[in-house]
C-alpha cells in the first residue's frame, strides 16, 4: 500500500463509475479514502468524495461540453507536481479511466517522470447506462457484438479516423460516447453506410442517476426528436435492435421515488439502512451526518450504576446508541452481558431489541407505541413501586421515561451514557444540492437530527435551504421539534420506524402522480 514515503509520491487513476455512486468498486474506494489530493472530473460524482479524507486538497478538474476548467496538458502538469511533493494523489474520472477518459495520456506524463501509479478500472458509461435504462447491449436474439465508438474526435483531426461503412454493417449495436452534438452527422453517416434507417436508438444522459432521462426514436428520426426536446449532454447513444427491449427490461427509472432526491440526516455511521430502503425504491440518497456520538464527559455515573447492576429490576434502553455505550463501556470494565443477571429489559421499538440481542439479550418488553411516552404507559400496567430502574441515556434526552415511572413509584437511575454532538460542518455535496434546489425530501428520525441541522446552517440559513422541500418525519416527537424550528412537516409514520417512514414517503409521492 503506497504511502508518502515514496520519493516521487503516487498517483491512483480512479474509474468513478457513469454517475450512481454505488457503482464505484471497493478498491476505488478505498484509495479515495487514502489520497492526500484529489483531482476530480465533471462527470465524477461529488457524492464520492465523502469518502475522502478530512485533509484532503480537493481539485475540480472538470470540462463541460468543450469548455475545458483545466486543459488536459494543465491536468497531466498538476498530476506530476503534486506527486513529486510526495503526495498520494487520486485522479479521479468518470467512467472508466481508459475507455475515452484520455486515461492513457495522463499515464504517459506520470511515467516520463518516474512516478508510479496504479489503474482502478470503472464502470464505463456505455455499459452502465444501458444497463440503468433497460437495454442489453448484446442479447441472442439480436447480436453477438457491440463497438464502442467517440463521437467527439479530437480538434486535431481534419479527417475523420472512424471507418463507418465497416462500423454501419459490421457492428450489431454501437454504443457512441460524447456524441448529442454531432447527432445528425452520425446519424447521416450510419444510414449513408447501409444502416438501416428504421434501427432503434436510444439517448441516454445523465445514465444510472436519479434525473437520467431516455429518449427514444430511430437513425432517421432521433436527431430531430433530440433538437424538439432540448436534449443535452452528457449523454450516450445506443444503436441497434437491443434498444425495442427497453419497455419490457425496463427497471431503474419506473420504481415510485425515481427522480426524488432524499436528504437523509442521521448519525455517519446510522445511515446506511434508510438510505439502502429508499434507494431499493428510486431514490437519490444524500447523507448529512448530524449527529456525532461522542463518550461521556465523565463516566463516574455509568461506572457506578454497572457496579451496583445486580441491584436494578430493570434496564431501559430507548436508541440503539445507548445499548452500544451501555455494553461497550460494560465490556471496557471486564464484564459482558452475563452481569445483567436476573434484571429485566425494555426496549423502545424493535430496532433497539435486535441491537439488544446482538449482545445476546433479549427484550423482555417492548412497548405499542415506539417513544418515551410508549415505556411509561407499557410499565403503567405492572407494579414497579420502590422498583430500581436503570435508565442509560444520551445527554440530550427528554425527562419523560424518568418523571413518568417516578411517579409510577419507580426509583430511577439515570447516567450519561453518551453525548449527541453535532459534526463541524454540511458536507459540501450536500450543501451544493440545496443551494442549488435539488433536494425533493428532508428526512429526521431523531429531534436532535433536526436541531443539530439547524445549528450547522444557522437559523436564517436552515428555514431558507429547506423552505419547500417536503419535511418526514419519523414520529410526533420529532416533528414538534421541526415545528418549533420553523418547518412544515408534512409526513409522519402512523409506526415509528424507519421502514414505515419510508413506506410513508413512497405513497406521499406515489399518491401525487
Amino acid at each position: 500500500m503506497p504511502t508518502t514515503s515514496h520519493h516521487n509520491g503516487f498517483v491512483y487513476l480512479i474509474g468513478a463509475g457513469p454517475g450512481d455512486p454505488g457503482l464505484i468498486t471497493v478498491r476505488g474506494r478505498e484509495c479515495i479514502g487514502q489520497a492526500e489530493v484529489i483531482l476530480y472530473d465533471y462527470l465524477a460524482n461529488e457524492e464520492l468524495l465523502r469518502h475522502a479524507r478530512q485533509d484532503a486538497e480537493l481539485i475540480y478538474a472538470g470540462k463541460v461540453g468543450g469548455a475545458h476548467n483545466r486543459e488536459q496538458s494543465q491536468i497531466n502538469e498538476l498530476l506530476v507536481q503534486k506527486a513529486l511533493e510526495g503526495k498520494v494523489v487520486a485522479r479521479l474520472k468518470g467512467g472508466d479511466p481508459f475507455v475515452f477518459g484520455r486515461g492513457g495520456e495522463e499515464c504517459e506524463a506520470l511515467v516520463a517522470h518516474r512516478i508510479p501509479f496504479e489503474i482502478i478500472p470503472g464502470v464505463t458509461a456505455g455499459i452502465g447506462a444501458a444497463s440503468y435504462a433497460g437495454i442489453p447491449l448484446t442479447h441472442r436474439d439480436f447480436t453477438t457484438s457491440v463497438a464502442f465508438v467517440t463521437g467527439h474526435e479530437g480538434r486535431d483531426k481534419d479527417v475523420s479516423t472512424i471507418d463507418w461503412e465497416r462500423l454501419s454493417l459490421g457492428s450489431g449495436t454501437i454504443v457512441f460516447y460524447m456524441g448529442i452534438k454531432n447527432l445528425p452527422q452520425i446519424t447521416a453517416s450510419l444510414m449513408d453506410h447501409g444502416r438501416a434507417p428504421e434501427t432503434p436508438v436510444a439517448l441516454i444522459r445523465w445514465g444510472t442517476r436519479p434525473d437520467q432521462e431516455v429518449l427514444i426514436g430511430t437513425l432517421a428520426d432521433i436527431a430531430g426528436k433530440a433538437r424538439k426536446t432540448g436534449f443535452k449532454a452528457p449523454a450516450i447513444t445506443v444503436v441497434g435492435e437491443v434498444v425495442t427491449l427497453r419497455e419490457k427490461l425496463r427497471w431503474f427509472d419506473n420504481r415510485p421515488l425515481f427522480g426524488r432526491t432524499v436528504l437523509v440526516t442521521r448519525a455517519a455511521d446510522q445511515a446506511g439502512e434508510f438510505s439502502r430502503l429508499l434507494e431499493a425504491r428510486g431514490a437519490r440518497v444524500l447523507e448529512c451526518p448530524t449527529i456525532r456520538i461522542a463518550p461521556p464527559e465523565s463516566f463516574t455515573g455509568l461506572d457506578d450504576a454497572i457496579a451496583r447492576l445486580a441491584d436494578f429490576h430493570w434496564l431501559v434502553f430507548t436508541s440503539g446508541n445507548a445499548v452500544t455505550a451501555f455494553f461497550d463501556r460494560l465490556q471496557g470494565l471486564g464484564f459482558d452481558s452475563r452481569a445483567i443477571g436476573p434484571c429485566k429489559v425494555c426496549a423502545v421499538g424493535p430496532k433497539t431489541a435486535e441491537q439488544l440481542q446482538a449482545h445476546g439479550v433479549r427484550a423482555d418488553l417492548i412497548p405499542e407505541d415506539y417513544k418515551g411516552e410508549g415505556v411509561v404507559a407499557a410499565f403503567a400496567d405492572r407494579d414497579i413501586r420502590g422498583l430500581q430502574i436503570l435508565f442509560p441515556k444520551g445527554d440530550r434526552a427528554r425527562d419523560v421515561i424518568p418523571a413518568g415511572l417516578r411517579q409510577q413509584g419507580a426509583k430511577v437511575a439515570t447516567p450519561v451514557a453518551y453525548r449527541n454532538l453535532a459534526p463541524d460542518s454540511v458536507p459540501l455535496p450536500v450543501l451544493t444540492a440545496l443551494e442549488e434546489r435539488r433536494v425533493d425530501c428532508v428526512t429526521f428520525t431523531a429531534s436532535s437530527t433536526a436541531s443539530n441541522l439547524a445549528d450547522l446552517l444557522g437559523e436564517n440559513r436552515f428555514l431558507k435551504l429547506l423552505g419547500g422541500i417536503t419535511v418526514a418525519s419519523i414520529g410526533p416527537i420529532t416533528s414538534r421539534t421541526c415545528r418549533e424550528l420553523g418547518l412544515e412537516v408534512d409526513i409522519e409514520p402512523g409506526e415509528y420506524t424507519l421502514a414505515a417512514l419510508t413506506s410513508e414517503i413512497v405513497d406521499y409521492y406515489t399518491s401525487r402522480i
